[in-house]
């Protein structure tokens, strides 16, 4: 025998086998053993979740020699017939290619003929809203006052293409998305049919992939075994089907609760590495947040089964981490990451997106942290504020002098490293390729501060960079190129990546050290030396310059859209006019007068 695929090896042959519909099921069984079968049929629904299948059955059920019955026997010539597509009496009928008026009357005229074996004669129109305007025209009438031996069962992916006038002359049927927890426990059957083995929880993977349609579980089940043979591994798995590891999506969740933002950046890197997609990766970790807060607020394990689709052992994990938060925390997490989603769609540099939000996730934790903790001691130094669009879209770079030791340098990753500050007087400078530092702006505060001694260098980071990019426009670019390594006492780390050779270089020349220099001393008031350095595979991963300003970029438009969708005389125009915003500028008052 031929080779069959799992979708028409296991489909249906009965009402009892049908999964996912008992509201459909129970209906049509009880207009069969009543006799009210209705003269056409509309089902509805998305792909793969047994539209056709149950027209066939239905079709089935009315021609059967036992029938009309619920039961079909499927042993009689007439079920064999409807099951093998070859039946006299049932015209299976594709909408998409048979869209126009001729192929309407053709039926129109072939329904007057009783049927040669059974006692009706079944249409089944697939994809029916690809018939023309014509077409549902022409069918009208038939359709309403159809001979008592038709029955016309139609189906369709797209309901609100069908016309109203078809609606009315039909029982419609709405199939709905079959849950993971059908789906698994059906693929768990087909794979001990065949010796199968799978784990648990890639038949969950495949169940996830398949998004509700039954017939795309089965095809990527067969795929997966013409990939992996009779023993599917699910590292293989996940291979075959370009799915987001779930280990990443934890990591970056106990990242988050550890506050380590070094790590959190680096699991987005192996994200990278292994060629996933941040969009699917942004996706998960909101639906994983999703369970998290849903398994804070319920403690019912039997309620929360039917809250969260998995298995046992994806329950007791997701009930084990939910206690590392709290809902508050992680209702805010969702909300951050669920904006980061939103602006993913309209990014050109995904990946920025999603760092700057990883990162300001851990940053959320400390924030919280610190506000139920009142104990807290505040550092020695207190930057002065200085107003700025947006804290954290920058990496920041500081020195704090502790009460009880010495400066310790805080980075944007959220990691703290302990150095010595050295002592406080001016240090003897070497003539190499160094020159003052360049601080990054605080991510906690409005103004970028960066203390090397007492008295205190309050040195604001956005300020240095609008002086370089007005009186030295040929090394702003090169220098956004860099990122910030690290702070030692009084100097400064740039690194650049092996393929900035060229910025690095630029950077490296006498005369422009010299004028980062000046603009360093006329800012702070105090020299500090800048060391520039090729990064190498041991220092952390992280954003340039550039890539951070783009990322603030980015989410000052969306402040921007935010603002100007919630202003009263925008959200009337839009309710007037029907449209969407599609570009908003910010206007000075000088030009605003005019």
């Amino acid at each position: 025998m031929d080779y069959q695929v799992s979708a028409r090896k296991y489909r249906p042959s009965a009402f009892e086998d049908v999964i996912g519909q008992p509201h459909v099921v129970q209906t049509l069984v009880n207009a069969i053993g009543s006799n009210r079968i209705a003269q056409a049929f509309l089902f509805s629904g998305t792909r793969g979740v047994g539209k056709t299948t149950v027209a066939r059955i239905l079709a089935k059920a009315l021609n059967c020699e036992q029938g009309p019955t619920g039961s079909p026997c499927n042993s009689c010539v007439n079920c064999q017939e409807i099951a093998q597509g070859n039946s006299v009496d049932v015209m299976e009928i594709d909408g998409a290619s048979n869209t126009s008026v001729d192929d309407v009357r053709e039926i129109r005229e072939n329904v007057k003929f009783t049927p040669f074996r059974g006692k009706y004669r079944v249409y089944i129109i697939d994809e029916v809203h690809m018939l023309s305007n014509s077409a549902f025209n022409a069918l009208l009438k038939t359709l309403e006052e159809p001979p008592p031996h038709v029955v016309f069962i139609f189906a369709t992916t797209e309901i609100h293409k069908i016309p109203a006038t078809i609606l009315s002359r039909c029982q419609h049927y709405n199939f709905r998305r079959i849950t993971r927890a059908e789906i698994i426990a059906r693929l768990r059957h087909v794979a001990q049919q065949d010796g199968v083995a799978l784990e648990d929880r890639s038949l969950t993977a495949l169940a996830r992939a398949s998004e509700g349609s039954m017939r795309d579980a089965l095809s990527l089940l067969d795929q997966a075994v013409a990939f992996g043979g009779k023993t599917v591994a699910h590292a293989d798995l996940e291979t075959l089907l370009g799915a987001v590891p779930h280990e990443l999506v934890r990591a970056l969740i106990e990242a988050v609760s550890a506050q380590d933002s070094s790590g959190a950046l680096s699991v987005l890197a192996r994200l990278l590495d292994q060629g996933h997609d941040v969009r699917a990766y942004c996706a998960e970790v909101v639906e994983y947040l999703r369970n998290l807060l849903v398994a804070s607020v319920v403690s019912n394990v039997s309620e929360l089964r039917g809250l969260i689709e998995g298995s046992d052992e994806d329950l007791r994990q997701v009930t084990e981490e939910a206690r590392l938060f709290t809902s508050e925390q992680l209702q805010d997490l969702f909300s951050l990451f669920t904006q980061a989603e939103d602006a993913l769609r309209f990014s050109a540099h995904p990946r920025f997106v999603v760092e700057v939000a990883a990162v300001r996730a851990t940053r959320l934790m400390k924030r919280n942290e610190a506000g139920s903790n009142e104990a807290v001691q505040p550092p020695r130094t207190v930057p002065a504020r200085v107003p700025s669009s947006d804290a954290t879209a920058r990496p920041s770079s500081r020195l704090r002098t502790s009460p009880n030791g010495p400066a310790t340098a805080v980075r944007s990753s959220g990691s703290t490293e302990g150095q010595s500050a050295g002592d406080t007087g001016p240090q003897e400078r070497k003539k190499d390729k160094t020159g003052p530092a360049i601080p990054a702006q605080n991510a906690e505060n409005d103004a970028a501060v960066v203390s090397v001694s007492e008295p205190s260098v309050r040195f604001n980071w956005e300020r240095l960079q609008e002086e370089v990019a007005a009186s030295y426009p040929n090394i702003a670019p090169f220098l956004e190129m860099g990122r910030l390594v690290g702070i030692q006492g009084d100097v400064i780390t740039v690194g650049f990546s092996k393929q900035a050779t060229v910025a690095r270089a630029m950077l490296e020349k006498d005369d422009n050290m010299r004028a980062l220099g000046s603009l360093c001393e006329r800012l702070a008031g105090l020299a500090i030396r800048v060391r520039i350095v090729e990064l190498t595979e041991a220092d952390p991963p992280g954003p340039t310059m550039a890539q951070l300003r783009a990322a603030k970029e980015q989410e000052q438009r969306l402040v921007l859209f935010d603002r100007a969708r919630a202003h009263p005389m925008v959200k009337q125009a839009l309710d007037i006019f029907g449209g969407d915003l599609v570009e908003v500028r910010q206007v000075e008052q000088k030009e605003a007068r005019k």
